[in-house]
């Protein structure tokens, strides 16, 4: 004898509620894959669970994970800071690599490689918090897999260990950090507003669906007083749950709404108050076009409309001044080839000749030497040229910038102890500028030491100041002052400015910090990147404040009434899926199950007659809390399960005892 399968009748129900809970993974790939691979990318897991799907109340998981899960959260936080500092700070990423090599004594992209390091930090951290959101979504348990526990742990490490590095002997790099939050601010506020547009879909749900759960457990608090204690703690937490997800976001959201009040980019302002372009001094010449400090970086700045050129000088054993900006030769020179044991020795103490036979050009063309990850590839005839390169004098580039009326600004490097200018190298320098006939306004005299004879000596050089106050920069009478970008811009850039120093900032390469220095009104800048930066033809994220005012304005409102419709849609679908549960359960209800034919013929005479009517249905707490919601004339009649207390329960074969579960929807006949 076959019996009549039983329809689950919460099968059709669950069904339709997974599918307007996700329609869009249902439209894209099989439910169960997407499932699978979010279990298994966060558990590693492949073959999902039912009871690991997360039970009733306003906890997620075990208490282990509750509190591991925090480890992920500050993983991520971390990596993120710790990428955004070094994508900022890309301007120095050459003296980055040079720090590293002077360590090292090999020339590789390290920053790079770090670059690309807290990339994937970055990328893992916040991978497995999405993973995390996912299955919180879909109602399944947080278990993380003791594998990537392990690798949480060692994220956070290293992102401490960088931090301490960059906090501890690397601080500029949080001032260039700040000085791009100047520029990109309001971009970052507008962005951010979207952001938390997007986070207001899940909030909203989490916050209605516990909205929800906690009025359920209050009107069954209200119908049962044994549980009343039990449920009251559980309504708090749902409170508190509340409060921790909901204060937060508006909160945030509210501080976006009002932080243009305190923007002060100097990329907002009126197009008319807009300066001039700031010049260029080719730092170097062109170090990505060509070998630095050679000729022909020299001759490549200037083709590039460099406005002067920037170098360093050295002075050789037998007083030759020359370019040079290491204190020894293995980086820019084939020393270790010609002469491998003194590689390590200052260049000062080496003769002119000597120093003129080596090559200064070869270990640019190399591509584990390239000094720029950035640098475009050479022509044939211009690596030619490169391969050539010697170690120019100080008069090869004094009458380059006679001939092309070019400004000359260098650091001039005193000789080591064994040196016998040790304590006279700068008035050499002078004599050796005069003898070559440039005109003296084209030196940028940048040299604090012996000063004071200079001007006697030169007094048509411009002397240039270093980051001095302005008494002391009025007391020595000097006009002009080359400083760090990073120190200026946190170091009284309005006093300068209005005490009419010009300003020259070093080093500039990246265009966003460029279009800073021109909306700040600096006259000229100091880079690597000439050719790049003399293509901008105005600054970069620049607006005026009121096209600012009018998308701050617009970002507010519109993303106002998107959350609040958000809000809305949510509560509103909340409703309908408890008016579709409440009218699913009053079917279920009114339906009474098919009786037992089979079981009839094995009661005794004892018992009697069978009851007319089957016993009610076991109903859970949302369920029963749903029915007692109902009006009275739609209630199921209590007098259709009559008391059956005298009655027992048949004996049953063995065989029967049991019933095989069928496929849902079938059907099947008795004979």
């Amino acid at each position: 004898m076959l019996k009549a399968n039983r329809v689950e009748p919460g099968s059709s129900q669950k069904n339709r509620s997974l599918k307007e809970r996700n329609p869009c993974v249902l439209c894209t790939c099989n439910r169960q894959c997407y499932i699978t691979l979010i279990t298994g990318c966060y558990t590693c897991e492949w073959q999902v669970k039912q009871e690991k799907m997360s039970r009733p109340g306003p906890c997620c998981c075990s208490w282990r994970e509750r509190l591991f899960y925090p480890f992920v959260i500050i993983s991520f936080f971390l990596s993120v800071i710790l990428l955004f500092v070094w994508i900022e700070t890309s301007n120095e990423y050459f003296g980055f690599d040079w720090v590293v090599f002077l360590g090292t004594g090999y020339w590789f992209f390290w920053s790079i490689v770090l670059l690309s390091l807290f990339g994937i930090l970055a990328a893992y951290s916040s991978l497995l918090v999405v993973l995390a959101f996912l299955l919180v979504w879909e109602g399944y348990e947080l278990y993380l897999h003791w594998c990537h526990k392990i690798v949480i742990l060692i994220v956070i490490m290293i992102c401490s260990f960088f931090l301490w590095i960059l906090c501890k002997f690397w601080r500029d790099r949080w001032l260039t950090a700040g000085l791009s939050l100047q520029v990109f601010a309001p971009y970052i506020h507008l962005s951010s507003i979207t952001v938390m547009v997007i986070l207001s879909w899940p909030v909203a749900f989490y916050l209605i669906h516990l909205e929800e759960e906690a009025r359920v457990r209050r009107y069954k608090m209200a119908h049962n007083d044994r549980e009343r204690t039990k449920r009251c703690n559980i309504i708090t937490k749902l409170r508190a749950l509340q409060v921790a997800i909901g204060l937060p976001f508006f909160f945030i959201l509210l501080c976006l709404y009002v932080v243009p009040l305190g923007i002060h980019s100097p990329c907002i302002q009126e197009e008319g108050k807009l300066g001039p372009k700031p010049d260029f001094f080719g730092h170097r010449g062109a170090p990505m076009l060509g070998p630095e400090n050679t000729m022909m970086a020299f001759e490549k700045a200037v083709e590039q409309g460099a406005y002067g050129l920037e170098s360093d000088v050295h002075l050789s054993y037998d007083l030759v001044p020359f370019l040079m900006h290491d204190s020894d030769l293995r980086r820019t020179t084939n020393i270790r080839e010609v002469m491998p044991n003194a590689s390590f020795t200052h260049s000062s103490l080496f003769t002119w000749s000597f120093l003129s036979t080596l090559n200064a050009g070869k270990w640019f063309v190399q591509s584990r030497f390239k000094p720029f990850y950035k640098m475009k590839r050479l022509s044939k005839a211009d690596r030619e040229k490169a391969e050539n390169q010697t170690i120019p004098r100080l008069t090869d580039l004094l009458e380059l910038a006679q001939k092309e009326q070019k400004f000359v600004i260098f650091d001039l490097n005193g000789p080591t102890r064994k040196h016998p200018l040790r304590n006279t190298y700068v008035r050499h320098v002078v004599s050796v500028i005069l003898a070559s006939k440039i005109e003296q306004h084209l030196i940028f005299w940048l040299s604090s030491f012996d000063r004071q004879y200079v001007r006697n000596a030169a007094p048509g050089f411009q002397q240039v100041g270093r980051l001095f106050s302005i008494e002391r920069l009025t007391k020595e009478n000097i006009s002009i002052i080359n400083v760090d970008y990073k120190r200026l811009f946190y170091s009284g850039l309005r006093d300068y400015k209005a005490a009419n120093i010009t300003i020259n900032l070093y080093i500039v390469n990246e265009p966003w910090l460029y279009s800073l220095a021109w909306c700040s009104r600096i006259h000229s800048v100091t880079t690597d990147n000439i050719q790049i930066l003399r293509q901008i033809n105005h600054p970069y994220f620049f607006m005026t404040p009121g096209y600012y005012m009018f998308m701050w304005l617009f970002m507010d409102s519109v993303s106002a009434v998107l959350i609040v419709t958000i809000f809305y849609f949510h509560w509103w679908r909340e409703r309908k899926k408890e008016m579709f549960d409440n009218a699913s359960i009053y079917t279920d209800i009114q339906e009474p199950a098919a009786p037992d034919i089979e079981n009839e013929s094995w009661k005794t005479p004892e018992q009697g007659p069978p009851s007319s009517q089957p016993n009610p249905p076991e109903l859970s707490d949302v369920q029963a809390s749903s029915v007692s919601q109902k009006p009275p004339s739609m209630r199921p009649s209590v007098q259709q399960y009559p008391p059956q207390e005298n009655v027992k329960p048949p004996v049953q074969r063995e065989s029967e005892a049991t019933s095989i579960p069928q496929g849902e929807g079938q059907t099947s006949s008795v004979p």
